[in-house]
Order: C-alpha cells, then structure tokens, then sequence
C-alpha cells in the first residue's frame, strides 16, 4: 500500500500495443524523479524538512515537485512558464506551492530563459532556498531505477530500443543507463522539438511552437549526448497527428510529446522489425484538449508522414528529420556554461 498519492501517480502502466511496441504510460512522469531527489536531499542533510524548494517549469516538474514537497514537508516555490493553466494554478494552490507565472510570451525561448533568470533573483533574494536544478542535476536520473527493473522484469532489455522526449535528459538518460546494466545493447533515441539546442536544431524555426517540456533554447547540464543513439526532431503538426492516431488508434490519450515519441517509435519498429521499441508517454492528454484534440479533425494520417534522413544538422527540415548520433558528445552551443549549476553525478545508488 502507498503511503502518498505521488508514488502511486510515479508508478507507470506498462502496454503492449502491437507487436514489437510498447507504451510506458505515465500519469505524471515527472513525479519519479522529484520524489526521489527530495527523499535523496532529506536523506544526504543537504536539506531539512521545512525549508523551500525552488524550480523552474513549463508544467509538469511544476505539479510533480508540489507533490514531492506534500510527501515530504516541505515549502514549494515555482516559476512557471506561460503555459502553465488554470487547472494546474489552481492545483498548486490548494498543495501550498507558490506559483510565479511568467506574463504571456509568444517566444518560449524567451519565456525559459525569462524563468532561469527569475530563479536567479529569487536565490539572491533568499539564500536559504535549495535550488532543484531539474536541467543541471543528475540527483534526479535516481526515481527511474525502479522503473527500468520494472521494465526488466515485464519485458526484458535484450533487443529494446526506447524512444522517448529529451528534455532535461533526466528520464531517457536515466532509462538507458539503468537499462544498459541489464543489456548494454539497449538502443536510445532522442525526439526534440525543432528550434531545441540540446542537439543543434536552434536555426529550425517550428511555427507552430517549441514543445515545451522535450526541448530546450538553454544549455542543459544533465543531457548526457553520449547515452543516445539517434535524434529524431518532429513539427507540432506532425506531433498532433501521432497523439490523435495513438488515442485513435489504442485509445492512449497521451500529451504533445506523447504523439511525437510514438511517430518515432513507429518508424524505429518499422525499420528494424528484429527489435522491440518501448516509448515513453509522460503525462495525459487533459493539458491539450483544445490546442491537439480539438482539432483532431485537422490531423494527417501518420502514414503521411516520414523523417527526414540527416547526416549533419544543416539538413534538419520540418516536419520530422531523423539523425543518427552515434553516442556523440554535445555539441559546443549545448555544453552548459560554467556557473548554470553542472551535474552533480550521484555514484553507487
């Protein structure tokens, strides 16, 4: 029996849609990793009960962090994207946290970056506050041990590809490591929004939106480039057309990124049919009835569409490219800079 809702929201839903793919379903994913690190930082002293913890978010780390400072008793201080609506506002009210929502912004490049500067002000402001660092900090690779061992066990890691959103890195990064101690041969793409540095796709510019969450206009630390095997970068209307399909289709009603994993997953499949792909879906669909599913009547068939084959990232073109990356290091535009907080690696847990 769970002790707090949060580690029963953590704990994904494993589903077989068709042969050779795989769904790894979670209400909030997010919640793995911030439970862990707050029971980490609790644990190490490196913060008590009651002090106050502090982060940036388009969203989901938002709600997730608010639950991990209700497990643990701890003050919770967001500052949130634009994005951020009205049903997770009023969420993160009645759970105690304090919200700083950024003024609407058209550019969410400029809104992530108005944030990590506001988080900045904030720790001049109170040097107390203990700084999450969700995108420079591999304390939070630690919740998702369990969900690979659960993957081991429900499947097997031999012959696994997983296909899943980059963002901070923490979640497919911290698969794949786990995952390779079971089988080293187990294959990471990446899928990012165009117009994301994390892997040099900042000159593509996607009309439609930068999907918050898979990607990113500042260097992140805890991205480790060398865990993946391929990129795959996918429009927002390509995205829509594979959340539709994935609801439509195995009735999985899943976000943005959702949509854009599953594109991916389908064509890795597709391409070496020898292997199983298990994709990653992240959050539910309720964030994005009006702006995907309400326009459900709008969306291509996903058989329309195809990637891209790049081999440098001045080929990379709307709606979908696909890289190979090869284990590469990152690029030097997405190498953190000194002084953004760089990973603290946590050895031996």
């Amino acid at each position: 029996m769970d002790e707090h809702i949060a580690e029963s929201i953590g704990r994904p839903d494993l589903v077989r849609l068709e042969d050779g793919l795989l769904c790894l379903r979670f209400e909030t994913m997010k919640v793995v990793s911030a439970l862990a690190a707050v029971r980490h930082l609790l644990d190490t002293g490196a913060v008590r009960r009651g002090d106050t913890l502090l982060d940036s978010s388009s969203g989901i780390y938002a709600y997730a962090l608010a639950l991990a400072c209700h497990r643990y008793g701890m003050r919770c201080h967001i500052v949130g994207s634009t994005t951020v609506d009205h049903t997770l506002r009023t969420q993160l009210a009645v759970l105690g946290a304090r919200l700083e929502q950024m003024d609407p912004c058209d550019d969410l490049k400029l809104d992530q970056k108005r944030r990590v500067a506001r988080v900045q002000e904030i720790l001049r402001e109170h040097p107390g506050y203990h700084w999450m660092r969700q995108y420079h900090d591999d304390v939070h690779y630690l919740g998702y041990r369990a969900v690979a061992s659960l993957v081991q066990r429900e499947t097997g890691a031999d012959g696994l590809t997983l296909v899943g959103g980059v963002g901070s890195g923490a979640s497919t990064g911290a698969l794949a490591r786990y995952l390779r101690e079971f089988s080293p041969g187990v294959r990471l793409v990446g899928v990012q929004p165009f117009g994301s540095i994390t892997f040099g796709s900042e000159h593509v510019h996607d009309p439609e939106i930068i999907i918050a969450g898979i990607g990113s206009s500042i260097p992140f630390a805890n991205v480790a480039h060398t865990l993946y095997d391929a990129v795959h970068w996918i429009s927002f209307d390509a995205a829509l057309s594979g959340s539709v399909d994935l609801l439509r289709r195995h009735a999985v009603f899943a976000g943005l990124s959702t949509g854009a994993g599953y594109l991916a997953a389908r064509w890795e499949r597709d391409r070496d049919p020898g292997r199983r792909v298990l994709f990653i879906a992240p959050d539910t669909g309720h964030r994005y009835v009006d702006s995907v599913f309400a326009r459900h009547r709008e969306a291509a068939p996903v058989e329309d569409f195809a990637p891209r084959i790049a081999t440098s990232s001045d080929e990379l073109a709307l709606p979908w490219s696909r890289m190979a990356w090869n284990r590469a290091p990152a690029l030097p535009t997405a190498r953190a800079h000194e002084g953004t907080g760089g990973p603290c690696l946590v050895r031996g847990q």
